[in-house]
């Protein structure tokens, strides 16, 4: 019986892969969804399609983009959404950074070095859960851990698309849990201040608010992700052939020699240096690294972790290729870095056409219209609490299909979603954790997801023949397993009547007039 399930399982991903995988290339998809939305915006234009804002009250029309007005703002701004659509300088920054470390052979010696110290059981579940934690530092995850993470498993002789889809699982689909405060805590903490200061004007929510939940769910999900990885993508998947090119993996993995020891040894005393220079700054409380208002949450440290990730690879990278003799001159550096940026051609391709995409739908107002209209729909239905929580992970799962930005989303329904769960008397922090289960699980198949591009370009290193169904085909069991076990999370919680973080429970009282 589980036999016959799991072969329906796989021959249902095998379908998903091929429908997706016979669509035209990716770039050429996103191009024909741009297309669509400039179609959809006349028809909807006409139609006189529209909703009512709920932070403003303002009412909010869909823009035809094949007017002359549209017309004209596609031409003029095409170039700036290409070279403005955030994940890009965020990539071509830290791939030289990481080029620099590349071409030196540090990044092979020290994945070497990991493969022969790590115990190979407890790998999987270890890139999980540093893909979970890697969101304290913004975009980090995307650009360095899940590449590394193909590498690794390709070193071990595992197929390396495997690891790559445990690292992507942890880094996008486990985005809003983590074991410290992330850049994403504050940041939500003060839109739901805003929307609940709607019912109370004196309502704060710290960016602890959701932490204690928080910190559970990132060993969860790590486990869920680790389970999800052995027991479906991995059989899945199966031995790693290669890619087309003869490159089929599974060499064996070569003890360090001593000069490279050296060379590892001299590049973490580089590393300590620079660290120290970063903590003599952000300690101190009128530290030079401190944020504008004091704190180091808002600080160049974090806000600034691409800029900090290309130079501690650059010191790191240099140092270790002078040691081994690698690096002999300054064009040799220079030569990694571009030859790092050599990878991101097709990348770059897919995102000019994603970027116009993501820019028109904006544009459009389709995307906030769509918002406003679901979570009416679903507000007015009149649910208890855990149906209610239960609806609204699925909303915002829905949701994230279609807007990609966790900010802008929750900028959009906390005016709606923190007022209603207010006065129905639960916490505008409940509503906010809700929300991030919801914003997090659809993140891995999310076409709309910022790096979704990225994630092709890196799979199809290792399979040229890789598309959005082999993405999304890899990582569906991955949103089903943890949406299932999240909301389970929440509902076992909310049941128990546990706090959300400190001094953040479930229940609001009504504010006193």
């Amino acid at each position: 019986m589980a036999k016959n399930k799991k072969n329906r399982i796989e021959r249902m991903l095998n379908v998903t892969e091929k429908v997706g995988n016979a669509l035209p290339h990716p770039a050429t998809l996103f191009l024909l969804f741009a297309l669509s939305v400039l179609l959809f915006s006349l028809i909807a234009h006409l139609a006189g399609w529209s909703g009512i804002h709920p932070g403003t009250g303002e009412e909010v029309k869909v823009v035809n983009l094949l007017s002359k007005e549209g017309f004209h703002r596609i031409l003029l701004e095409m170039v700036d959404n290409f070279t403005g659509f955030a994940p890009l300088g965020i990539v071509l920054v830290a791939m030289m950074g990481i080029g620099i470390a590349e071409g030196s052979g540090l990044i092979g010696a020290l994945i070497r070095l990991l493969v022969l110290s790590a115990p190979r059981k407890m790998l999987t579940f270890a890139l999980v859960l540093a893909g979970i934690l890697s969101n304290v530092a913004s975009d980090i995850g995307y650009v360095l851990l899940i590449p590394l993470a193909g590498i690794i498993f390709k070193a071990i002789g595992r197929h390396p698309i495997v690891g790559m889809a445990a690292a992507f699982a942890g880094v996008s689909g486990g985005f809003s849990a983590n074991l410290i405060l992330g850049t994403i805590d504050p940041l939500l903490a003060g839109l739901s201040t805003e929307a609940a200061q709607i019912v109370n004007p004196d309502y704060v929510v710290n960016p602890t608010a959701n932490y204690y939940f928080m910190l559970v769910s990132t060993v969860l999900i790590a486990f869920a992700g680790t389970f999800v990885t052995e027991r479906i993508v991995a059989p899945r998947l199966g031995e790693y052939k290669g890619n087309g090119d003869g490159d089929t993996g599974g060499e064996g993995i070569e003890i360090l020699s001593k000069i490279e020891k050296k060379g590892i040894k001299w590049s973490f005393a580089v590393t300590m240096l620079i660290t120290a220079f970063v903590l003599i700054g952000i300690i101190p409380e009128n530290g030079l690294l401190r944020g504008s208002d004091g704190t180091i949450l808002n600080s160049p440290v974090i806000r600034g972790v691409v800029a900090w990730l290309l130079i501690f690879s650059a010191g790191a990278g240099i140092t270790y290729g002078i040691v081994i003799k690698k690096y002999k001159n300054d064009a040799d550096i220079m030569n990694s870095m571009a030859d790092s940026l050599k990878t991101l051609a097709v990348y770059m391709v897919l995102v000019f056409f994603a970027a116009q995409f993501v820019a028109y739908f904006k544009w459009s107002n389709l995307g906030l219209i769509l918002a406003i209209k679901g979570a009416g729909a679903l507000t007015a239905i009149n649910l208890g609490l855990i149906p209610l929580v239960i609806m609204f992970i699925i909303f915002a799962a829905i949701l994230n299909m279609f807007m990609g930005s966790a900010s802008a989303k929750w900028a959009l329904l906390a005016p709606i979603f923190i007022p209603i769960f207010m006065f129905l008397g639960y916490s505008p922090e409940l509503a906010q954790v809700v929300f991030r289960i919801g914003d997090s699980v659809t993140n891995i198949i999310s076409p709309m997801m910022s790096f979704f591009a990225l994630i092709i370009a890196f799979v199809q290193k290792y399979d040229k023949k890789a598309g959005i169904g082999t993405i999304i085909a890899t990582m569906v069991p991955y949103s089903i397993v943890f949406f299932i076990v999240w909301t389970l999370l929440i509902v076992v919680w909310v049941w128990i009547g546990l706090p959300l973080g400190p001094d953040a429970g479930l229940y609001y009282e009504a504010y006193p007039h």
